[in-house]
């Protein structure tokens, strides 16, 4: 898939568990941790704005973009 999720990298340099952003961003365990291995089919714009807000972020710290030719 092109679009790279990097949720686990924000996570790690901002120093925070799963368990500590799923409470944050008021999302369950399963569907944070379905997003942060890059099996989610889509992601709410609300959702976004929560991880960037608890992470202190930007939505491309997050979400990249490889081509399939790369």
């Amino acid at each position: 898939m092109p679009i790279i999720v990097n949720l686990d990298v924000m996570m790690a340099k901002r120093k925070i568990s799963l368990n500590e952003l799923s409470e944050r961003v008021d999302l369950t365990l399963s569907n944070l941790s379905i997003l942060k291995t890059g099996k989610a089919k889509a992601i709410r714009f609300s959702t976004l704005e929560a991880i960037c807000k608890a992470l202190d972020c930007q939505p491309a710290d997050i979400l990249a973009y490889k081509s399939d030719d790369d």
